[in-house]
Order: C-alpha cells, then sequence, then structure tokens
C-alpha cells in the first residue's frame, strides 16, 4: 500500500501546489471556447448575409479554432512554468523519424493547400471534373481536399496532386456550354440534320433558350458527316442528368425525322 500512498501523496501535494495555475488554465479554455463559438456564430450571420461565402467562411473557422488552440497551448506552457526549450527538444526526438518519413509530403500538401485557399481556383459547391469523374467540393482542409461524387462517395485528394492535375471547374450556377456529336451519312440534306437536332433540347428541363442552341458541321468523317449540337445550361450539377436526357431528346428526334445516325454506311453499300 506504501506505493499507492505515496502515489496519492504526491498527486494531492502536486495538485495543492499547482491549484491555481490549473484553475487558471481552466478559466483560460473556457474563454477561449467561448470566444470561438461566439466567433464562429458571427462568421455564419456573415455568411447567411452574403457577406462571406461559404469557402471564406470555412477558412475563417479553421483560422480561429487552431489559433484558440496555440494560444491555449502557450497559455497552459506559461502558467506552469515548462521549459520551451526542454518541449522542443523532446518534440524533436520523438518526433524525427515520423518527420523524416512524412514531413516532404505533408509539408508539400500543407504549401498547396494554403495555395488552394489562396488562390481559389474552385470554392465548397462548385461541381468539378477531376480524374475522369464529376464530384462536388465538399470540403477543403490544409492537407486534403475532400470531394462528393453524384453517387455520393466521398474522395479525399492530397491537395499536392489537385495542383498537379487538371481540374476542370464548372462551378455552382455558371453557365456552361455542353456539345453533343452525331454522324449522318453524305446522303442526308445538312439543313434537315440541322432542324432535327435543334428540335431536339427544346422539351429538355435545364436547356436554356438564352444563349440559343446551335448546331455546326464540325468534322467529314470516311461515310459520313459529322454534326455537333451545341447547348447551353446553368446548373452544372445536373450536368450528367441533362446530357442524359438530350441524348435521348437527339435520339428520339432523328428517328422522327428519319435520320440514320448509324455509322456503317460501307457495310450497307456492300449488302
Amino acid at each position: 500500500m506504501s506505493v499507492v500512498e505515496d502515489f496519492a501523496g504526491s498527486t494531492a501535494a502536486w495538485l495543492s501546489q499547482n491549484a491555481g495555475n490549473i484553475i487558471y488554465s481552466a478559466l483560460a479554455t473556457i474563454v477561449l471556447f467561448v470566444f470561438y463559438r461566439f466567433s464562429k456564430r458571427q462568421i455564419d450571420k456573415l455568411e447567411k448575409q452574403s457577406l462571406l461565402d461559404k469557402t471564406a467562411s470555412f477558412i475563417l473557422k479553421r483560422v480561429f479554432q487552431w489559433g484558440s488552440f496555440l494560444v491555449l497551448v502557450a497559455f497552459v506552457i506559461a502558467q506552469f512554468g515548462i521549459q520551451i526549450d526542454l518541449i522542443a527538444g523532446l518534440l524533436v526526438l520523438a518526433g524525427g523519424t515520423v518527420i523524416g518519413f512524412a514531413a516532404m509530403n505533408t509539408l508539400g500538401n500543407a504549401i498547396a493547400g494554403l495555395i488552394i485557399m489562396t488562390s481559389r481556383p474552385f470554392k465548397i459547391g462548385d461541381r468539378v471534373f477531376f480524374d475522369s469523374k464529376f464530384a462536388d467540393i465538399d470540403e477543403i482542409n490544409l492537407i486534403y481536399t475532400r470531394m462528393v461524387t453524384p453517387d455520393n462517395v466521398v474522395i479525399s485528394v492530397p491537395n499536392q496532386k489537385l495542383l498537379q492535375t487538371e481540374v476542370e471547374n464548372y462551378g455552382k450556377d455558371n453557365v456552361v456550354r455542353r456539345r453533343f456529336s452525331i454522324t449522318a451519312g453524305y446522303e442526308e440534306d445538312p439543313e434537315r440534320v440541322r432542324q432535327a437536332l435543334l428540335e431536339a433540347p427544346g422539351a429538355v428541363d435545364g436547356v436554356l433558350s438564352s444563349p440559343e442552341p446551335y448546331v455546326w458541321m464540325t468534322d467529314f468523317q470516311n461515310f459520313a458527316m459529322e454534326y455537333t449540337l451545341f447547348i447551353y445550361i446553368d446548373n452544372p450539377q445536373k450536368i450528367q442528368m441533362i446530357d442524359a436526357s438530350v441524348r435521348e431528346a437527339i435520339f428520339e428526334s432523328c428517328r422522327l425525322n428519319g435520320i440514320d445516325i448509324s455509322t456503317p454506311t460501307l457495310i450497307r453499300s456492300v449488302e
């Protein structure tokens, strides 16, 4: 029992000796927590009043969160009289191996995260095309950027990779041009093909009437002519759904107008 008694006595003596420091540290924790919550509410109000966008609001919250934490750590260290040099030495000794293996990537991702936050190539809520897939920007952190695909799959991408890869930003409510190509035989009247293509998007929800859809003759292929329909939409979040609806409308319009959009003209001529 002597070991337990010694431990209890030492603990009681330490608590008695540092009671003031513990109370001050607890009060500092409460004050900083209240300050952070108050700041967070004010930022939310500014966001609701459209004085801050979602990305700026998120970044400010993170700054206040980490700033409050660092101030608290510094205050506690000062209260208990812990030597900064000793702590720094222990951290260097304990983290040397980890830093040796991970610092390069972590530091690179952190710098890339700061660049993304300041240059803002995209914002939270934007629809982007990245790594051959569509996704919505959900969160921009210091190390990772989180995206959500239309399948509701969460993707966490290291920020360094984002800076090294091409990211197509369609925005949140930008006006975006889409294109749809078909091939029709050389025997088809080009004006009739144009009219059939222009009729297609009229009944599709999400296609803008201004700017108006238009059709270009875009290629002379070996056995068919390529026509491309251009449309405009202002809801990038529905881009895949609108694309699918327009393709269905094009197929139906060409079928009703008797335009064959299949490619094997050569096979038909041989038969």
